[in-house]
């Protein structure tokens, strides 16, 4: 049987004594002496606190039980429901993210279309761009939006070269985008997988599995179909397009075998935020040497062009071409690699649709299917990635 546990209070100066009875010395035997010795021993020594057991009955000790079960079940539910809600933001949170990425890069390809088509300047536009990028990143780090790095000489060496490819490949994508439809580009872009096994076997010895190389063919099959139906086809807009893949895996190849030690490295947005005003730093000069100050209203307007739609356009590009690039490091660090790289292939789809909506790009069913197929090749590819060699 249960007990209840009840506390009685005793203050250490409390005495017995009897009232209305006068002192009598008698006497005293030795047993009596022995008593009274332990009755003056044990009243110095009571506690505080007297505790007594006594007995409860059972249906009051089944509703304590019931009352101390339903006491620890409260947090237990109220931790569950916190952890929920607490997936769901994260999902909510990763879902937007998704959104914008789509939404910067249509936008991005649009505005910058735009521009290319009458303003013939790939270098001068790529190099707005990292201005652009550059002047958003000085505001993050001024207003301690993002954390301002410190770097060592070490680290500013290994990222050069990341610098250098990531303007290559940019710039050949303005070119690319200024000589052929958009779709066609990135419809060339999605050979991108191609070269990321090419170069990763060649110089970081990474042997791809089967299923990889089968996943290719698909890939290299489709562009190929969709390059020679192509009406805009222009072998300048394709070799750059080219060349930005090479550039672009280039960039994802030297970031796994340059970087400086793990205990140094920095995260991703940090290590974007210091390319793009390195990429900046090496563009503009590069860009004054070979096109010269062409941006300015006096040149616009002796070409023949609307100074505030060229203007508009071009910084409305630049921002989107910052944006989603910052929207895609932030997206890798919540998701796996191949996970991003499903995002990827289905932010293409989404990029070419709407280009061939937009500007309203005749396409061939032969041209589509071929399309298709590549970007079918790509999705295959990101999932084939999951699986590992294995080993004995």
């Amino acid at each position: 049987m249960q007990s209840g546990v009840f506390c009685l209070s005793a203050s250490p100066f409390l005495s017995l004594r009897k009232t209305h009875t006068a002192f009598q010395p008698t006497r005293v035997s030795a047993s009596t002496s022995k008593l009274n010795n332990l009755i003056i021993t044990s009243s110095s020594s009571i506690p505080r606190q007297l505790s007594f057991s006594l007995p409860l009955s059972s249906s009051i000790s089944s509703k304590l039980h019931h009352f101390h079960a339903r006491a620890t079940s409260v947090p237990d539910s109220a931790a569950a429901d916190s952890s929920d809600s607490n997936a769901l933001l994260n999902t909510l949170e990763l879902g937007a993210l998704f959104g914008f990425w789509i939404l910067f890069n249509i936008y991005f390809n649009i505005y910058n279309k735009q521009v290319l088509k009458v303003y013939h300047f790939p270098l001068t536009v790529t190099a707005l761009q990292f201005a652009v990028g550059t002047l958003l990143v000085a505001f993050m780090w001024g207003f301690n939006l993002c954390k301002r790095p410190k770097l060592s000489p070490n680290q500013l060496a290994a990222i050069l070269p990341l610098a250098v490819v990531h303007t290559l490949g940019n710039l050949f994508t303005n070119m690319s985008l200024g000589m052929v439809a958009v779709s066609f580009t990135h419809t060339i872009k999605a050979m991108e997988p191609f070269f990321s096994v090419l170069l990763s076997a060649m110089f970081l010895g990474e042997n791809p599995t089967a299923w990889v190389l089968a996943s290719l063919v698909p890939i290299v099959g489709g562009v190929a179909l969709a390059s020679a139906t192509e009406v805009s086809f222009n072998w300048v807009g394709f070799w750059s397009a080219m060349a930005s893949n090479l550039t672009n895996q280039s960039r994802n190849v030297l970031s796994k075998k340059l970087m400086v030690k793990k205990e140094e490295s920095i995260d991703n947005i940090t290590l974007f935020s210091v390319i793009t005003v390195m990429s900046f730093l090496l563009s503009a000069p590069v860009t004054i040497f070979m096109e010269g100050v062409k941006f300015t209203p006096a040149y616009l307007q002796s070409a023949g062009l609307n100074v505030s739609q060229v203007y508009i356009r071009s910084l409305l590009a630049a921002f989107c071409f910052h944006a989603y690039q910052q929207v895609s490091y932030m997206i890798l660090q919540k998701v796996s690699p191949v996970s991003h790289s499903v995002g990827n292939c289905v932010k293409r789809v989404v990029v070419i649709v709407s280009a061939v909506l937009f500007f309203r790009t005749p396409v061939s069913p032969i041209n589509a299917f071929g399309t298709a197929i590549a970007l079918a090749g790509v999705f295959l590819y990101s999932r084939v990635k999951r699986l590992k060699p294995k080993t004995t």
